[in-house]
């Protein structure tokens, strides 16, 4: 008996899984595969997801082995004829300490999560398929290939866009698989280009035609991505185009179908979903990896305190940024736009019309108290801690220049109760929310 389960250790199960181990609920997180995988797939960690891992604890070793994206430089032949970025670089700020995206290969970023993990006294359990999942009004039963039966309060399924979980608790998953539009993606060793630019050859418009090198930070190795999976001799593929690039190794490689996916429901009974078991995307914007992340950072707290009220408030916050997150990265994609800012950086997300959010500002990301917001408690802004017995562990703090009431920031980040203190307790209380005051709140 565990209290979750895990079904999955992408960096969403990973995020999840830190989310509750540093809360000290007890979990258990198994992978299918029988070792962490290769190669590269995602690379780009948004500036709002860089927050989240601030607040688990891996922003150092994520900001020390990773890059800002290198500048585009696109050729015909071995001819340069156009340099630019994809983004804009900018200084940190302090309602954004992070606003630049970070290029830090999938392979790494779950390794540091794993490291993260293992910290707070947990490790992921490979080759442990589940088979097969059933729930009653107390819990779930997962079926192991190797016949062991898990049983958990909760169960997760962050097991990808394949879900098994997905399957087994009935939820469909509609929407388009593009079988013409392929890609092939691999990690290779390459001589005749420098490192401090992504090299592109075609257009984006006619991805028939495109083809692309980056270097990935702190490695010898260059993602390719080009249009041709079936092509068996990626050296000659590359020649082809560019004359002066040798291919030396290919490390990895593996092809890529356009699916753009979003789950009917995000929550059957004791069963959510998380990750690309929920959502899956086209490559456009760098969405898909950060949005799992973020499902991760919003069911974690919500698990962990467990009441029926807050449990109730994930589909209905996720799956409304997910169904946003896949416009976007549709229209990207589709109209061949590589250029990244305030549409791509998730920062401007929001809980508008949760039944969490309540008040003026209630949904928004808070935006200031970065250093106080790390851990796992709420933040009061108030001139004084409420006159109740009160909820979860709460640091009261100043309020901000010009505000009106008081406002309660969730574990998340997020504002949730923004209005006079005779609502607080009533809100508090109706999400199920109790525990006593934290000493610095007292």
């Amino acid at each position: 008996m565990t209290h979750v389960l895990i079904v999955g250790s992408g960096p969403a199960g990973l995020t999840l899984a830190i989310e509750l181990a540093r809360r000290g609920v007890d979990l258990r997180i198994v992978e299918r595969s029988p070792r962490p995988p290769g190669g590269v797939r995602g690379k780009g960690l948004q500036p709002r997801t860089l927050e989240v891992f601030d607040d688990l604890g891996v922003i150092d070793e994520i900001l020390a082995t990773g890059a800002v994206y290198p500048g585009l430089r696109s050729y015909i032949g071995d001819e340069v004829v156009w340099e630019g970025r994809m983004d804009e670089l900018r200084e940190p700020s302090p309602g954004v300490p992070y606003p630049n995206v970070i290029m830090q290969p999938q392979w790494r970023t779950e390794r540091i999560l794993r490291d993260r993990l293992a910290e707070l006294g947990h490790r992921v359990e490979y080759g442990m398929e589940v088979t097969g999942v059933e729930q009653d009004a107390d819990g779930v039963t997962a079926t192991l290939a190797s016949g062991e039966r898990v049983r958990s309060a909760y169960l997760v399924g962050a097991d990808g866009g394949r879900s098994t979980v997905r399957k087994a608790a009935g939820i469909a998953f509609p929407g388009v698989t593009h079988e013409a539009e392929r890609m092939l993606l691999a990690d290779v060793k390459a001589r005749g280009l420098d490192r401090e630019h992504w090299h592109l050859w075609g257009s984006l418009q006619d991805r028939s035609l495109y083809f692309s090198l980056c270097p990935l930070p702190g490695t010898d190795i260059y993602q390719l991505v080009a249009p041709d999976p079936a092509h068996d001799d990626l050296a000659a593929l590359v020649a082809e185009h560019a004359p002066h690039v040798r291919i030396e190794e290919i490390v990895w490689r593996s092809e890529y179908r356009v699916n753009i996916r979003l789950a009917e429901r995000f929550r059957a009974g004791r069963i959510f979903l998380a990750g690309d078991a929920a959502h899956v995307h086209t490559p456009a914007g760098g969405q898909g990896l950060n949005t799992g992340v973020q499902d991760a950072y919003n069911l974690g707290w919500k698990l962990a305190i467990g009441s029926e009220a807050l449990l109730e408030t994930y589909e209905d916050e996720r799956k409304a940024v997910a169904e946003h997150v896949l416009g976007l990265s549709t229209r990207l994609y589709r109209e061949g736009d590589h250029r990244r800012g305030d549409d791509t950086n998730q920062l401007d997300l929001a809980y508008l019309g949760s039944a969490l959010s309540v008040g003026e500002r209630g949904g928004e990301r808070l935006g200031t108290y970065f250093a106080e917001q790390r851990g796992t408690g709420f933040l009061l802004l108030a001139d004084r801690a409420p006159g109740f017995a009160s909820t979860a562990e709460i640091t009261v703090l100043p309020p901000l220049d010009g505000q009106r009431g008081v406002m309660l920031v969730r574990p998340d980040g997020y504002i949730g109760y923004h209005g006079d203190e005779s609502g607080l307790s009533a809100y508090l209380s109706g999400f199920g929310i109790a525990a006593p005051l934290s000493s610095a709140a007292r």
